[in-house]
């Protein structure tokens, strides 16, 4: 049996370790058995020598790793405890400190609230054109959630009284313009405070949405403008000026603000036909005053000429000299004849500037009521949810009115000062008529 068994690990040797000679005998096979068995013993005790090495190694190891978990664990503990005790310390020191801080908690939102409104005097003022980027302070306050730091309360109150500064300073800088026109520009501008600002003789307006100025399509009355160039000019001393207290907005409201040709253009048709009459009448009164005015010249000097002259006065005179040995009856007839015969020549036209102010006057209530039509034509079509509907009409009503009257008026001063003035001239005739006949009576009672 021992024998089956060493030839069986023998061959089981062989066929694993593939053996390269083969041995001759039994005896050769069981010295090879043998060395083999030898060889692998030894091999063996060696694997179990590093087993015994590595399992030595890895207790090792592991009561290093349980000497390392227990020294990090009473560190763990220690650190809780050291946590826990600062955790409390915190909340003692926060508790301290809401105590101490009494009033200084609502100081956040103070700020926040100021810094807002500084934001927006500064996006709109005049001087953030000149420096910009000065409101980055401003705006990150006003949406911080922390309390502010006492250097940005410095600051804060720094663009404060910058901006009260600048408002009393007028700077001239360069700085970009849109034009009325459109076009972009590059010029200096004067910055008057914080309330105007004009570059060549012209008002701008500032957008802070662009940060640019723009020149509006209307500006203010020359003498403005001169002031406005005046100001431009000089270098020092005391210059005249319209201060915009509302910083642009009476300017804005002035490109609204229809001027004399928008006004007469919401008249129409009627507005136009009173304009026609009253230039018409204006020539009219005109010319009459420069006639009467003529003739009153001759008669004063008439006055003092014994002579017959070309003007009513004189041609009167003629008919006297003219009649020295008729009664004192038919001169006075005569005379008669002759002053209504200057009396259409004196009164000529004035008629006719009395009934143009009429018209005038009816024509600017007849647009009235016209106006008036519209006025309730678009609020039966449109219903009054928007006045912008009926302003139309009203502008229209009201435009009329205000040119009939304009008319009228001076054309009945004028009516008025030329029948006075024609009057008086009649008047001396008169006068001289009678003077006339008097003085035929006299002579004739001296004969």
């Amino acid at each position: 049996m021992k024998t089956y068994t060493l030839l069986i690990l023998s061959l089981f040797f062989m066929n694993s370790a593939a053996a390269a000679e083969a041995p001759a005998t039994i005896d050769a096979l069981v010295e090879q058995v043998r060395k083999e068995r030898t060889l692998e013993r030894q091999e063996n005790l060696e694997r179990e020598q590093k087993f015994r090495e590595a399992h030595d190694q890895q207790q090792q190891l592991l009561m290093e790793a349980k000497a390392r978990l227990q020294a990090e664990e009473k560190r763990s503990e220690e650190l809780k405890s050291i946590y826990e005790q600062n955790e409390r310390e915190i909340n003692a020191q926060n508790t301290i400190m809401s105590q101490r801080m009494g009033s200084l908690g609502e100081l956040h939102g103070v700020v926040r609230q100021i810094a807002n409104d500084i934001d927006s005097i500064i996006d709109t003022s005049l001087v953030s054109t000149q420096t910009p980027g000065r409101d980055d302070l401003v705006d990150a306050l006003s949406a911080s959630r922390a309390l502010p730091a006492i250097d940005q309360l410095e600051k804060l109150w720094h663009i404060v009284l910058d901006e009260l500064a600048e408002a009393g300073k007028v700077v001239t800088f360069p700085a970009k313009i849109i034009t009325s026109t459109g076009d972009e520009l590059q010029q200096n501008v004067t910055r008057i405070g914080v309330f105007n600002a004009v570059s060549n003789g012209h008002f701008l307006r500032y957008l802070p949405e662009s940060d640019h100025f723009i020149e509006p399509g209307r500006q203010p009355a020359g003498r403005f403008q001169s002031m406005a160039a005046a100001l431009e000019q000089s270098t020092s001393g005391m210059v005249p000026f319209p201060v915009d207290p509302t910083r642009g907005a009476m300017l804005a409201l002035l490109v609204q603000v229809p001027d004399m040709k928008t006004r007469i253009q919401q008249g129409g048709i009627i507005g136009y036909m009173i304009i026609v009459i009253g230039i018409i009448g204006l020539l009219i009164a005109l010319k009459r005053f420069i006639v009467l005015s003529s003739i009153d010249r001759k008669i004063k000097v008439q006055l003092h000429v014994n002579a017959p002259g070309d003007n009513p006065l004189g041609r009167i005179m003629a008919v006297y000299k003219a009649n020295p040995d008729a009664d004192t009856e038919t001169l006075g007839l005569k005379l008669d004849e002759a002053i209504l015969k200057e009396t259409p020549i004196l009164q000529k036209g004035l008629r006719v500037v009395a009934l143009l102010g009429e018209i005038a006057l009816l024509m600017g209530l007849l647009g009235t009521v016209t106006g008036i039509i519209e006025t309730f034509q678009s609020i039966t079509l449109f219903g009054t949810g928007d006045p912008r509907v009926m302003s139309g009409g009203i502008s229209k009503a009201l435009v009329t009115t205000v040119q009939g009257l304009m008319t009228a008026i001076p054309l009945l001063l004028l009516h008025s000062a030329l029948s006075s003035k024609s009057n008086r001239l009649i008047h001396v005739l008169d006068e001289k008529s009678a003077a006339y006949v008097a003085m035929l009576a006299e002579s004739h009672q001296k004969k």
